[in-house]
């Protein structure tokens, strides 16, 4: 019997948070199919819920708790498998573990119930883990390894990737604050660990505490042994080296992607983002050619600084997953300094420091359109003091694409980069955010004139 169904096999396991996103909804299937005696339990009601419960109709071993979590369904279970976004202070953790129940999260599972003879590689930091894990994978996959995508990647769930999995294979995981508590819990780091660099956000749930968030962010090489490989960007080199990791350390700059590569991603911070690609390919035995062939073939992940169309001779991107100010300065400074660009920008307030955000729009940017939330509020005031940008105001994606490409002539830049959080009233995560977007933009483009 593969280890992992004696594992799962008749435990009393609580799954805490179920989604609409996919992962949730696969990792309990997975788990049903291993004949687990399953509570899943979700603050989302049935109705809020019903794509997922309709996926899951067929099997008669789990029990709903739905619009509400109870205590009592974290004690006397074998496993709590949290969900990412679970509160520090969750007082249903804290019951598991008075309990003596063990709280773990999937990719934490997957790392420990696979095979022997896998390469786990494992990507974290605040901005740049999606684009560096996707060309690490893709690099992997074009030198011809058994390569496997897990974590924190939109729709796919980490669990079942224990029964496609086998020795030898690669698994790329793509590793945020949250699931790396759960790498803690089982004091467990991958092979190779790759990050990207440390800014502010989060700050909300982590109390305002960087040092907090590190914490969380350090399990990724915490536990690593002196054959395991640690790849690091300069801008985060200092804070790791204070924790005197015991994996060889490699620190990626940008002057380590070659000058003469053609590279079909935009923006020096892209730069960082292929040179820890090109550092952990090497870790890996990947010879440089194949190397340079993957770097100068990828062309992006969707939502991260993604050219979308031309329309009227205006280039449209979608920068959707700019959720800190960082970001969006990054991706205005992408573009040369013409100050060509209408930027779309605005979201739930996370209580980070905007002020830079705003010098930079002053600089890059020609017009701006507000998208109405509560972070946009807070800087409003500022923003309207820019002289010479043109400033609008809009409800909803729809509306803010629209109002923005009125405001564009021929050769001018549509970015779509909201440097705030997707929570709110428009949309149901960061996803939803994206989707929404591109939406717009196909139904823009759906009612142009036919010539």
């Amino acid at each position: 019997m593969k280890m992992y169904l004696d594992y799962f096999k008749d435990k009393k396991i609580t799954v805490m948070g179920l989604g609409l996103l996919g992962r949730g909804i696969g990792d309990v299937r997975f788990l049903a199919e291993c004949g687990a005696d399953l509570i899943v339990t979700d603050i989302k009601t049935a109705e809020q819920l019903g794509p997922a419960l309709e996926e899951l109709r067929d099997f008669k071993n789990i029990t709903y708790v739905l619009g509400e979590h109870r205590l009592e369904d974290f004690r006397n279970r074998d496993l709590i498998l949290k969900t990412a976004s679970v509160p520090l202070d969750s007082i249903y953790i804290a019951e598991a573990e008075k309990s003596h129940v063990l709280v773990t999260m999937s990719a934490t599972l997957l790392v420990k119930l696979a095979p022997e003879g896998i390469a786990f590689i494992g990507v974290t930091g605040t901005k740049g883990k999606t684009t560096t894990t996707y060309l690490i994978y893709e690099i992997l996959k074009m030198a011809g390894h058994a390569v496997h995508l897990g974590g924190n990647i939109r729709g796919v769930a980490t669990l079942p990737l224990l029964a496609q999995v086998k020795s030898g294979d690669y698994i790329v995981l793509e590793l945020d604050s949250w699931q790396l508590q759960g790498f803690a819990y089982e004091k467990l780091s991958p092979h190779v660990a790759v990050f990207t660099n440390l800014l502010p956000d989060h700050m909300n749930y982590y109390g305002n505490s960087m040092e907090r968030y590190f914490a969380d962010k350090a399990n990724i090489f915490k536990f690593q042994k002196a054959e395991d490989v640690l790849i690091v960007s300069e801008q985060a080199a200092d804070l790791v080296q204070k924790e005197s990791p015991h994996g060889e350390l490699v620190i990626a700059e940008t002057k380590d992607v070659p000058s003469d590569w053609q590279l079909a991603v935009k923006g020096e911070h892209s730069k960082i983002n292929i040179a820890l690609a090109i550092h952990s390919a090497r870790a890996l035995g990947v010879g440089e050619d194949m190397i340079r062939k993957s770097v100068e073939s990828f062309t992006g992940v969707e939502g991260r600084l993604q050219y979308v169309k031309s329309i009227n001779d205006v280039e449209i991107y979608n920068d959707n997953n700019a959720t800190v100010p960082e970001s969006t300065i990054s991706a205005l400074k992408s573009f040369g300094g013409k100050k060509n660009i209408v930027l779309i920008v605005g979201g739930t307030d996370k209580g980070l420091d905007m002020q830079s955000l705003v010098v930079e729009i002053g600089k890059q940017c020609k017009a701006v359109v507000l998208l109405r939330e509560s972070g946009t509020e807070r800087i409003k005031p500022d923003i309207m003091a820019l002289s010479n940008v043109l400033i609008k105001e809009a409800d909803g994606i729809s509306e803010c694409v629209s109002t923005a490409l009125e405001l564009c002539n021929a050769g001018d830049i549509l970015l779509f980069s909201p440097a705030f959080a997707s929570f709110g009233k428009y949309f149901k995560n960061e996803y939803d955010r994206g989707d929404q977007f591109l939406s717009a933009i196909k139904n823009l483009d759906a009612k142009r004139p036919k010539n």
